[in-house]
């Protein structure tokens, strides 16, 4: 693929967008402050020169990214609400209104896989760069900062082992059906009614009968395995195909809920991580550990957050502390002077360990600090805004690399959003102080 190039002109035949939409709506004022050269140099930074038809505008990719964000949208959601919405076409730069879609939905999905973590940063950053010009946050508010992490969920169904038992079943005989590999039994109607049995049973708690219907369908299963194994041997290709699956479905065959350690939670997101964070509503989730990174002070334009970032293996809280505050201090340009942290940070790796605040802390406490320290929580509905409202809370992206790109891509439309509230805000300023006599502005 060529190098992405904008080519787009106004169309003699259809209406310019500055004509018939609102100039000072708070989404045009936010594509007049973004530095859209600076995402073009990062974004266009992955396609290579030379043949092959050029990608499209990145200026086009990117507010894509940020709307599909900042409003929750689905790809095909915002799809079709870019196609009837002027002010999103205008944020996305266009120049006349469009009947027609200039891109595929599934342009939207390769181009997160083209991208990754490390150029859709340039989102975040380029989100805290407009804040700051706005003075929606100023550099004070950069070097107080609030650490901690959550749970991003992954958009499976809850895991039983009745359940994964089934499901591999099923997924085993459909792909033998679908290349033509013949099974003795397929065990499908009664693997269906034990699964089936398995969950009233637990209901009425007459756990030995479930587990009876449990192993029922283990050695179903199992049979399955065993079948398609010596169907397919000798053949390359379809040990090829079959081979990741059925290391999953003996996986699940042979796990057990007492069992520590790495488990599959899931056939089609086997990256899937089990965590604990001590809530009464939900023990356990399922998904991968975040953390996320905010200012201790109040700014003016709201609880901007200056870092997100998915973590992979359930790491402790601690450690992942200095990595976190380095990549706050890249992102930000400004080196952080206080930090602040609940107790589960207690044994962190930061290597200035006097400027990191444990809440509950006693010595060297100042009234400042202290009422800093009762900021901290602050960050708590920062993050129940990024699983409400920016897609945190079930991610529906492919892998751990989606994993990655959903977090800092939800992070990146909070703060748009609050960024579009604070252009409004300041728009209806502006608008009260025009109306106001020239007696009334003089000081009494």
């Amino acid at each position: 693929m060529g190098r992405p190039r904008d080519e787009r002109h106004k169309d003699l035949f259809r209406p310019a967008l500055d004509q018939i939409i609102d100039m000072g709506h708070p989404l045009v004022r936010l594509a007049g402050e973004i530095d859209w050269g600076f995402l073009d140099g990062r974004f266009s930074a992955v396609c290579r020169p030379g043949p092959g038809q050029p990608g499209l505008p990145t200026r086009l990719v990117a507010g894509l990214f940020i709307l599909k964000h900042m409003h929750n949208l689905s790809d095909e959601v915002l799809c079709a609400r870019w196609l009837e919405n002027p002010y999103f076409q205008f944020f996305c730069g266009e120049e006349s209104f469009c009947h027609k879609l200039p891109f595929d939905r599934s342009s939207l999905t390769r181009w997160r896989q083209r991208l990754g973590e490390e150029e859709l940063l340039a989102l975040l950053q380029e989100s805290l760069a407009v804040a700051h010009k706005t003075k929606a946050i100023s550099t004070p508010d950069l070097e107080r900062v609030v650490v901690d992490t959550s749970v991003q969920p992954k958009a499976i169904a809850h895991p039983t082992d009745a359940r994964l038992t089934h499901r591999a079943l099923v997924k085993l005989v459909a792909l033998a059906r679908r290349h033509g590999v013949p099974l003795r039994q397929s065990y499908l109607r009664l693997a269906k009614r034990a699964a089936i049995m398995v969950g009233r049973y637990t209901h009425a708690h007459q756990f030995k009968r479930a587990r009876r219907q449990l192993k029922f369908l283990r050695i179903r299963l199992g049979r399955v395995i065993r079948d398609i194994r010596r169907k397919i041997e000798g053949d390359a290709e379809l040990r090829r195909r079959f081979g990741p699956l059925l290391d999953r479905a003996m996986r699940v065959r042979s796990q057990d809920h007492r069992q520590r350690g790495p488990k599959i939670y899931s056939l089609h997101a086997p990256e899937v991580e089990c965590i604990g964070k001590g809530k009464a509503a939900a023990p356990y989730e399922f998904g991968c550990k975040v953390t996320i990174a905010t200012s201790a002070t109040a700014p003016k334009g709201g609880q901007f957050v200056l870092h997100a970032q998915a973590l992979h293996g359930n790491p402790y809280d601690g450690h992942t502390l200095g990595p976190a505050i380095a990549a706050v201090e890249r992102l930000t340009g400004v080196e952080a002077r206080r930090i602040h942290v609940d107790k589960g940070y207690r044994g962190h790796n930061h290597p200035h360990k006097f400027r990191v605040w444990i809440s509950g802390q006693v010595r060297r406490v100042t009234a400042t600090i202290r009422r800093e320290m009762r900021r901290r929580a602050a960050v708590e509905p920062v993050i129940g805004h990024l699983k409400a409202e920016h897609r945190m809370g079930r991610n529906y992206l492919k892998g751990r690399d989606g994993d990655r790109i959903n977090a800092v891509l939800a992070a990146a439309g909070y703060n748009f959003r609050l960024l579009l509230r604070w252009l409004a805000w300041l728009l209806r300023a502006i608008i009260r102080a025009l109306k106001l006599s020239p007696f009334q502005l003089l000081p009494t």
